[in-house]
């Protein structure tokens, strides 16, 4: 269906393109890998420059994958992980408005969500997994992008996210 083949193709270049501004900010803007690992330990996430690299290569990795529609469920099973740790390390506590003191988490919400929906919905026709005739839509689609990400946030927030006592940095980067 024509409908949804340029729905998800939208969708894929919308959520991939913004994960790799974001990943390139990371590596190249403001500051770079050193300032985001800095900025990682400052929220308890260690050790910062191993988690810079590894965000940063996944939100590249993941958004590249996503524009390019290849193993859709798996790309956005890596933009739901990387979300779900920022939501939960850093966006959560400051409320829903992204424009409150600290950053609210309905950005990374909405984000989260729509990577979820994309492994549901598939990669549609305007993609590589499509020339390539690989099908990873639906529920098993869903599963793979919402259960991998989750559960990759979950293990990395249970083994390496120490949340700083009160009066401790916080501060970005």
């Amino acid at each position: 269906m024509l409908e949804v083949d340029l729905a998800a193709l939208l969708l894929r270049l919308a959520v991939g393109g913004t994960m790799v501004a974001h990943g390139w900010n990371h590596a190249f803007g403001g500051g770079r890998l050193p300032g985001t690992a800095r900025w990682f330990e400052s929220i308890g996430i260690r050790p910062g420059r191993v988690h810079a690299l590894l965000a940063t290569l996944t939100e590249l990795g993941a958004g590249l994958m996503l524009v390019l529609g290849a193993l859709n469920a798996l790309a956005a099973a890596g933009v739901v992980g990387v979300m779900l740790v920022a939501l939960v390390s850093n966006h959560l506590k400051n409320g829903f408005f992204i424009f409150r003191p600290g950053e609210g988490y309905e950005y990374v919400l909405m984000i989260t969500v729509v990577a979820a929906a994309l492994g549901a919905l598939g990669p549609g026709r305007y993609s590589l997994d499509h020339v390539l005739g690989l099908e990873l839509d639906g529920a098993a689609g869903l599963a793979v992008a919402a259960g991998a990400g989750a559960l990759g946030a979950a293990l990395l927030l249970a083994l390496c996210w120490r949340p700083n006592r009160a009066g401790e940095g916080g501060e970005k980067a």
